[in-house]
């Protein structure tokens, strides 16, 4: 069986909202939006991942909440985790630092406003019922 390497993405919720980040690289996901994230280090634990990556790439202080149930493929051997997580106070105002060119807050009833790439949207669907219903 091929060694599976776990992506962490993050729906950042902030009053009811979720971020959503625009790519900006490599050119073939150029101007989708995602939910922010990236690869899990050797060692390292999903949740600090998660951390790590919204400070790379946001500029933000983040704590994880809640583990989104799913598994999501990507290409091999990647595949999507997601985790609610929110701002912890005092953090800095999320900005595109890496690998992303805008950042929207959307509301439950514009989640698809935007053109979300093909992988994360089964994701964002579960992140979606779990707004609408107040589960965190």
């Amino acid at each position: 069986m091929t060694e599976r390497t776990v992506v962490v993405g993050a729906a950042l919720l902030d009053a009811g909202r979720l971020l959503a980040a625009r790519r900006s690289a490599p050119p073939e996901l150029a101007g989708r939006w995602e939910l922010p994230g990236g690869k899990v280090e050797p060692g390292e634990r999903p949740e600090e991942a998660l951390v790590r990556e919204l400070r790379e790439e946001l500029g933000v202080d983040a704590e994880p909440v809640a583990r989104v149930p799913g598994e999501w493929p990507l290409r091999s051997p990647y595949v999507l985790h997601v985790w609610t997580a929110r701002l912890r106070p005092g953090s800095a105002a999320p900005r595109p630092l890496e690998d992303h060119d805008a950042l929207r807050w959307l509301t439950p009833a514009g989640i698809w406003d935007v053109a979300w790439l093909d992988q994360d949207v089964a994701a964002v669907r579960e992140v979606e019922a779990r707004l609408r219903t107040g589960v965190r």
